[in-house]
């Protein structure tokens, strides 16, 4: 393949045409402009001869009869040898009679038309370098005597007897030396070439060079843009781009030899409550400490980019398998585990890790890429640390997409989704004092769809949204139902960290609650610390004007998240639930961190609630803690609505007696 030519060389190839081209037009210029002035020079020095030379030695009556005397001839021909360029002399009379010829030769017939024009009083000249005497025109000059002038200027020039009277009465032909005329010309032209050439080419030299550093510091400034187009400018990383470029390499070699091309996308979990609290300076050191770290244990054939924000990529050019990606991938944690240094703060910063491999999980570039970050959608969902791609976990898998459209088909199905009810218990009085409304989905060909199949496919598309607002509407329409019959009982409903960012969230649940006219006292919200962690300001915000409307706000699956004692004081939290995996470990003997939450709870004024209890013993213990309430199997399954009285009546509560809360 030919390369195209450089900007230099095409200028230098250019521009050395035109300015030959353009020394050349000049040179022919002045050439001409000189042979011109150097012809009229001669001309005016045949008239000057024919006006003083041969005026004063002809008489008029000479002229008149066009026919000269002795005296006459005698005079011209002195005349003529006092003048070195001279080499003939003609007189011709009105009618071209020849009057005289100082060479004496057979007297060739004179042109008519450059004699009419000298009549007339228009000069004219004519350079003769060839001499023919048997021709009609031209000089009579002896070709052999013209040998050693080379060239000759004829010139017919009018003579008038006196100067002021415009009548010719005749001609005299002067033919002149030329050849000196000429070889100086030829001189002069010649230098004004070579000064023409050296003047353009120093021109053309000072032009290259300055085009050329021009080029050149164009080309070296277009490499470095081309450069960091590729980089990431905060940690010299490879950006997205560069990362897209280098999968589809490594893509096409992990074809050609039957390999594995691994990529793990991660990011920095809190990182905007970082950049939030500590300055965009800090996060930015933040973010330069974890490339410079992810750098130091990756292969010089694996590529580190980062992607954007605090999000990055590496990419495994050649890997085993799965376990190979996922030895590597425990590597990467490890760079969180030890604490980040910022300006002398020390960070303690966690990552969520997705993985996928090329042909394992997908079949080309796009869909890794599409995989991974859905692997690390499910790490961050599920606070794992580091996930691989599962089908199961893909929201954009086709098994995926079917459920996804059935469920919004339920939606519109009031048969298949319906609310079931766990009761929570006062470990003091043993009576039921509240409900939590869990959603339950009946598929009309798979039938009961678990929970945790179907929430996080809504919170990934978008569809948890219209599905709180249902489970709102049933949990209202049963508590108005009960209220009617003379049941008061509050019901804590779930939210998520998207419904939390719904900028009119508390305005919706105003208006569910004036429609189905029930008291807010009746409704209680329970969140999760990560819909906490996400945006705690907007979180703050959003539980603040909800609990203002009389609902009690309740923290869930409380000790395994990042929730701290400042945010436990500044939120408007009613109600802590203790995360099951601590109470299935009191089975074990480990009561202090039970102890720890309890003890918590009632410092901040909070009830304590004991979730997972399946054991009298456990329940006991809870008891003795001072936890205040329990839900579990212990107690009760999520029952429909229906059931509830049967529930009730085992725990010996009068449905008329339950009140809100304890």
């Amino acid at each position: 393949m030919r390369r195209r030519a450089s900007l230099t060389a095409t200028f230098a190839v250019v521009s050395l045409v035109a300015m030959a081209a353009l020394g050349i037009v000049l040179t022919l210029v002045v050439s001409e402009l000189l042979q011109q002035q150097a012809l009229d020079q001669a001309v005016r020095t045949a008239t000057a001869y024919a006006d003083s030379g041969v005026r004063d030695r002809v008489t008029e009556r000479e002229w008149q009869a066009e026919q000269l005397d002795g005296r006459s001839v005698d005079r011209l021909a002195v005349n003529l040898h006092t003048d070195s360029t001279l080499v003939e002399v003609r007189l011709w009379g009105k009618s071209g009679k020849t009057m005289y010829d100082s060479v004496d030769l057979a007297h060739p017939f004179p042109d008519l038309d450059r004699l009419n024009d000298a009549l007339a009083g228009r000069p004219s000249a004519a350079l003769v370098t060839q001499l023919d005497p048997k021709a009609g025109t031209g000089t009579g000059v002896d070709p052999a005597m013209m040998a050693g002038l080379e060239k000759v200027l004829d010139v017919y020039v009018p003579v008038y007897p006196i100067p002021d009277v415009p009548i010719a009465y005749g001609v005299a032909e002067v033919a002149l030396d030329y050849s000196a005329t000429e070889a100086a010309t030829a001189s002069a032209v010649r230098t004004v070439a070579v000064v023409i050439g050296v003047g353009l080419m120093v021109v053309w030299l000072l032009l290259f060079r300055t085009v050329h550093g021009a080029s050149r510091r164009l080309r070296t400034t277009s490499d470095e843009n081309a450069r960091l187009a590729l980089l990431d400018p905060l940690t010299g990383l490879p950006n997205r781009r560069l990362l897209a470029e280098r999968l589809e390499l490594a893509a096409a070699e992990a074809q050609l030899h039957g390999s594995h091309v691994g990529l793990l996308l991660l990011d920095v979990d809190r990182f905007k409550e970082i950049n939030d609290s500590l300055g965009h300076d800090r996060g930015d050191q933040l973010l330069v400490q974890v490339a410079e770290r992810l750098r130091a244990i990756t292969r010089d054939t694996d590529t580190v980019a980062r992607l954007g924000g605090d999000e990055f990529a590496i990419l495994l050019k050649t890997v085993r398998g799965v376990d190979d990606a996922t030895a590597f991938a425990d590597r990467v944690l490890g760079v969180f585990a030890e604490p980040y240094d910022v300006d002398g703060l020390v960070l303690h910063v966690e990552t969520s890790l997705g993985l996928a491999l090329l042909p394992d999980h997908a079949g080309d570039v796009q869909t890794l890429m599409k995989r991974a970050d859905v692997a690390m959608y499910v790490a961050k969902a599920g606070r794992r640390g580091m996930s691989v791609y599962e089908a199961d976990g893909d929201a954009n898998s086709p098994a995926r997409l079917i459920l996804l459209g059935d469920l919004r088909r339920a939606l519109d199905d009031r048969d298949q989704l319906t609310v079931h009810y766990q009761p929570k218990l006062d470990l003091r009085t043993g009576e039921i004092v509240g409900l939590e409304a869990l959603l339950r989905w009946t598929h009309p060909v798979r039938g009961s769809v678990p929970p945790g199949e179907f929430i996080p496919l809504a919170e990934q598309t978008g569809l948890v949204h219209l599905l709180t607002r249902r489970v709102l509407e049933m949990v209202l329409e049963q508590i108005r139902a009960w209220r009617v019959d003379g049941w008061e009982i509050q019901v804590a409903v779930n939210l998520s960290a998207l419904n939390l960012a719904e900028p009119d969230l508390d305005k919706r649940i105003a208006e569910l609650l004036a429609h189905y006219d029930v008291p807010a006292r009746l409704l209680e919200f329970e969140i999760t610390e990560s819909a906490i962690v996400a945006d705690p300001e907007r979180a703050a915000a959003t539980l603040s004007r909800i609990a203002a409307m009389g609902s009690t706000i309740a923290l869930d699956d409380f000790g395994i998240g990042n929730t701290s004692i400042s945010q436990l004081r500044d939120l408007p939290i009613d109600t802590l639930k203790i995360d099951r995996s601590f109470i299935l470990d009191m089975s074990n003997g480990n009561e202090v961190l039970v102890k720890v939450v309890t003890e918590l709870a009632h410092e901040f004024e909070m009830v304590a609630v004991a979730e997972g209890v399946e054991e009298h013993d456990v329940a006991e213990r809870l008891r003795a803690l001072g936890c205040d309430l329990a839900q579990g199997f212990l107690y009760a399954r999520p029952v429909p609505a229906s059931d509830l009285p049967a529930i009730l009546a085992t725990y010996g509560t009068d449905p008329r007696d339950v009140r809100a809360g304890v």
